[in-house]
């Protein structure tokens, strides 16, 4: 099978930061794939080397047949890039800058008006709009229709839904998969792990090593320990009272819970009762099914 992006031993550094450590995967045509990582997990790099706008240090990085380094011209052609941080030109309409990146790459907005509609007529009333006066979500909006004014074949996004409101991100995400109904190719890194279910595979990175890559339910169901949330009426004092536990694995905030994962499978009646000698109050211990924070915090 021919891979829409083939990443094989890549490495790249800035002085004593191993940004990327021997990364290799392979993402395959039409597919939605998620990196998913916390800040400084070395997504961004990897993205921009793949847009070509970083040299990799060594190995190779392939993207629907050219080579990030002596291809780079080809590849700019048939990728779309929104980067992490708005970059569009903020004194210029809203209309403007979908005019100005169409005629970089040769085409009009009427050419291929009909694959970013459905995102444009969002923002089309506030198309006289200075850029920089535009909400996040608004300005999102606007990013993702100039990176696919060109017709790309692979569209690469970084960071999308960072600093935007639940609503957008949740409105971006249905456009990506309208988007992947049109057969392109969409990589996506994010910080959110909520995120991750949305995409048909994912990897996760952390410190520029890959720690698993799989479809998202594959990854929860490699999760082989009982997984518990507790709540008391001291929650600062709770988790290290459970991280000093005997049967302890591990014990994490997760929202208004601690997830709790034992050595072995635990007695609600002995934890409780060790929690209360401990002075806590009001205590809720429960059995939980993993999500992929989970699975990401077992394989840390």
């Amino acid at each position: 099978m021919n891979h829409s992006v083939e990443i094989t031993n890549l490495y790249k550094g800035y002085g004593e930061v191993k940004a990327l450590q021997d990364i290799s995967l392979t993402i395959n045509p039409g597919e939605l794939f998620g990196l998913i990582g916390p800040d400084g997990a070395g997504k961004s790099t990897l993205f921009r080397i793949l847009v070509t706008l970083l040299l990799p240090d060594s190995g190779k990085a392939i993207v629907e047949g050219y080579d990030t380094v002596d291809d780079y011209r080809e590849i700019r052609k048939i990728a779309g890039y929104m980067p992490g941080k708005f970059s569009l030109y903020q004194d210029l309409s809203v209309e403007e800058n979908l005019k100005f990146f169409a005629s970089i790459f040769k085409t009009t907005i009427q050419e291929n008006y009909d694959l970013i509609r459905d995102i444009y007529q969002q923002i089309e009333p506030f198309k006289t709009r200075p850029a920089g006066k535009l909400s996040g979500g608004m300005k999102q909006k606007l990013a993702l229709s100039c990176a696919l004014i060109h017709k790309p074949k692979v569209l690469f996004l970084d960071e999308p839904t960072t600093g935007v409101d639940a609503v957008s991100r949740k409105e971006f995400w249905e456009m990506l998969r309208r988007l992947k109904e049109k057969g392109i190719t969409i990589v996506v890194s994010t910080p959110y792990m909520d995120e991750a279910s949305l995409c048909d595979r994912v990897a996760l990175i952390q410190n520029g090593k890959i720690l698993s890559i799989d479809t998202p339910s594959e990854i929860i169901s490699r999760y082989d320990h009982p997984l518990l949330e507790v709540k008391s009426d001291r929650m600062y004092e709770l988790i290290q009272d459970l991280r000093e536990y005997p049967n302890t694995l591990s014990a994490y905030r997760f929202g208004e819970f601690i997830h709790y994962t034992p050595k072995e499978e635990e007695e609600y009646e002995l934890l409780e009762k060790y929690l209360q000698e401990k002075g806590h109050k009001d205590i809720i211990i429960r059995s939980i099914l993993p999500v992929i924070e989970d699975c990401f915090m077992a394989l840390m």
